[in-house]
């Protein structure tokens, strides 16, 4: 079923239930969704990988502006952001935890024969493919800089 079908039903329940923060979350979902399918030289279908590169943007876009709004010290929007972020995140696939994306990321560099630091591209190249929706990119880029410097 596609993220917009589900992103509709949702939105109905939401209303019925005056369920503010989440409504607010799936009407950006639904914004994105459009903006995508309407945008010059999109063929007006999203693909389930096009629907997975959405959702992590608009949540990396949450995340973000949650830093901002904890440093300048706006618990009030950091508040709203936090809970947008938890509905976009019920959309994506579960992120793996970290002893999980380190073996991973330990398998990568051994299929890779990565060997120091000068590898990290190639490592990284063959990781942000694999591990696509179930690990965040600054994590990966961390492990991976981590593991290669051993």
């Amino acid at each position: 079923m596609s993220l917009e079908l589900n992103i509709n039903g949702a939105i109905k329940t939401a209303m019925l239930a005056k369920a503010e923060a989440e409504l607010r979350a799936l009407r950006a979902i639904k914004a994105a969704v459009l903006v995508a399918k309407t945008a010059e030289g999109s063929t007006g279908d999203l693909t389930e990988a096009d629907e997975l590169k959405l959702l992590q943007k608009l949540a990396k876009q949450r995340k973000d502006s949650l830093d901002i709004f904890r440093q300048q010290n706006r618990e009030d929007l950091a508040k709203k952001e936090e809970e947008e972020l938890a509905v976009i995140e019920r959309y994506l696939p579960k992120q793996m935890d970290e002893a999980e994306l380190r073996a991973a990321v330990e398998g990568i560099i051994a299929a890779t024969g990565a060997s120091s630091p000068a590898d990290m591209g190639k490592v990284m190249g063959a990781a942000t493919k694999q591990l696509a929706g179930k690990a965040d990119g600054k994590m990966i880029s961390a492990l991976v800089k981590e593991l290669l410097t051993k």
